[in-house]
């Protein structure tokens, strides 16, 4: 810890809140929704003791919380918000303007299950939703990363002028207690610098227009610039990260790496189910079982050729992930098997597993008859379902 830090014991929301008063960004678009209330209304707080000068806008929904937003960051404004479940899917028609017109607006999403039926609970539902819409998306296991991910997810979408969406897990995160580190004021906004914009339709020596009509001619190429962009966001990423482990000392790759030496079956999850499934990693070593585990931080951009490289030396993966995508594989599956196409010898088997949807718990023993399953071979391409009835 370096001696600019504080440890404070803060629950998930507090901490992404913690994170944003040291940003103190100039405008904060809001509307509640569990599980996200707890980032506006501790923010909200913030303001009413005058400890930071954000513009807070009250709107009337999340479409017009994340309008707001790409009005004022269009204008120049340093511009972050926040939401969950119903609220980012009401958000999903912006989503696509925001990042096609490069606006380097701040989300914090506390994942939570889509209705109907109804369940205020967590899931990543939400936010595979909205996977290309063309944001960056960052996950965090617990509420020390909700709070790093702050305030490296705000620097990276102003170097690479693409939105971002950082994400906890709603109630496993935003709603736990833990001891965090945090940085002060000064040094978050020395490492963050003044957001001067490139361009701001405020800018009246150099006007600009914002939401132009693109046709045939046109539009094709806008689209490829926005993926190359994203492509860029790989190496921007690396440099945000290592420049932010120098003032935390903490480091965040693409993804986190746990006790892959010598591992024959491994595990690749995201979010606060990693901390479970590490433990199990740790009981399951003290045996004797080759065994290992994956976290993604970074899933959009997804860093398949990093990967590949971890996961070649391995000999089976499950798969675990709290979203489905009706009608065909879930999100990371997917994307884990376009990753191991890249291997050219010895691929390791791949399995499906989804957990958790709803809320739902899951336990150690849950996670350690996953590991059993790779042990008996037990790999097919038929998508399995842990702790349903």
């Amino acid at each position: 810890m370096t001696k600019k830090q504080t440890r404070l014991a803060l629950t998930g929301g507090a901490a992404a809140a913690e994170a944003l008063k040291h940003i103190d960004p100039d405008v904060m678009a809001v509307y509640p929704i569990t599980p996200q209330t707890t980032i506006i209304e501790t923010y909200a707080k913030f303001k009413a003791d005058g400890e930071v000068t954000t513009e807070v806008i009250e709107v009337e929904s999340e479409h017009s919380a994340i309008s707001a937003c790409v009005g004022a960051s269009a204008a120049g404004a340093r511009t972050v918000t926040a939401t969950s479940s119903q609220g980012l899917a009401l958000m999903h028609e912006i989503l696509y303007i925001a990042s096609g017109l490069r606006l380097p607006i701040l989300l914090i999403d506390s994942a939570r299950a889509l209705a109907a039926p109804l369940n205020i609970h967590g899931d990543h539902s939400d936010v595979m939703g909205a996977r290309d819409a063309g944001w960056i998306q960052i996950f965090s296991e617990n509420g020390q990363e909700a709070y790093d991910n702050t305030i490296i997810g705000l620097k990276l979408a102003e170097k690479v002028k693409l939105p971002v969406m950082v994400i906890m897990d709603g109630f496993n995160t935003s709603h736990t207690v833990e001891n965090l580190q945090v940085l002060d004021r000064e040094t978050v906004q020395k490492f963050l610098g003044e957001y001067t914009p490139e361009h701001s339709l405020l800018n009246v020596d150099d006007p600009v227009t914002y939401g132009a009509l693109a046709l045939q001619n046109t539009y094709f190429e806008f689209k490829i610039a926005q993926a190359e962009a994203m492509q860029q966001a790989f190496a921007d990423y690396k440099k945000v990260v290592h420049d932010y482990d120098k003032i935390s000392g903490r480091f965040y790759d693409y993804f986190e790496t746990y006790r892959l030496d010598e591992a024959e079956r491994v595990i690749v999850i995201m979010g606060s189910t990693a901390g479970t499934a590490k433990d199990v990693v740790d009981r399951l070593r003290e045996q004797g079982e080759k065994v290992g585990l994956v976290k993604i931080n970074l899933f959009r951009p997804f860093p398949h050729a990093e990967l590949a490289g971890v996961l070649s030396h391995v000999k089976s993966v499950a798969v675990l992930e709290r979203a489905m995508s009706i009608g065909t594989y879930p999100p990371l599956y997917t994307e884990i098997v376009n990753t191991i196409s890249h291997i050219e010898k010895n691929r390791p088997a791949v399995s499906s597993y989804i957990y958790s949807l709803g809320g739902r718990e899951i336990y150690g023993k849950d996670i350690e008859k996953v590991f059993d399953d790779l042990a008996k071979g037990h790999i097919s391409r038929e998508i399995k379902y842990i702790g349903s009835k």
